[in-house]
């Protein structure tokens, strides 16, 4: 290995040293990845701030995003060294080492768009319709009961009308609001 490196500029190694290392510590992460343990290291930091409201699943400097870079930054340097002025070398492999992080980038929000909430929220019942379970007594004098299909799973929740009549087991019904938790619906 130190035949390799003898003939070589300091600058040249510099790149080769990154770039095996970033390899390295890239294929560690993605085997890990694939295992599915978290490899990023990133360091927890204690701030105080109100954080509460960003909803980024890409953070800019975190340990992985380094190794991207180091990874686009360190074989871009290794190929291309005597191809050009060492200046505009270190640009160029340092432009490719932000496209590394840009490409992660991209890759992660198209995974996120796989990501589905089945999380069951009462307001997705607005506008729906189900069949009533449980008899639901006219004017809201008592609550009855209404089966909704609300993304893919069956719910049964308490229900109250406003019209004048009530409204019978197995008959139709669109749910109009929900008010703590009860649905208020007619009859369709």
């Amino acid at each position: 290995m130190t035949d390799f490196f003898s003939g070589m500029t300091t600058l040249q190694q510099a790149f080769w040293y990154l770039a095996f290392f970033a390899s390295a510590i890239f294929l560690f992460q993605t085997i890990l990845t694939f295992l599915g343990t978290d490899a990023s290291a990133d360091v927890d930091a204690d701030f105080n701030g109100d954080f509460h409201n960003v909803e980024a699943p890409f953070e800019l400097f975190t340990f992985r995003n380094l190794i991207n870079f180091l990874l686009g930054f360190g074989w871009t340097g290794a190929a291309f060294y005597g191809k050009m002025n060492d200046y505009l070398l270190l640009a160029f492999a340092t432009i490719v080492g932000l496209v590394f992080i840009a490409i992660f980038f991209i890759i992660i929000k198209q995974f996120m768009k796989l990501q589905e909430d089945n999380t069951f929220k009462i307001e997705n019942t607005i506008g729906k319709t189900g069949s009533v379970y449980i008899t639901i007594p006219a004017k809201k004098t008592g609550k009855g009961k209404v089966q909704l299909s609300i993304n893919g799973s069956y719910h049964e929740l308490d229900a109250v009308t406003e019209q004048q009549t009530s409204i019978s087991t197995g008959e139709n019904v669109k749910v109009l609001l929900v008010e703590n938790n009860t649905l208020i619906v007619e009859k369709i």
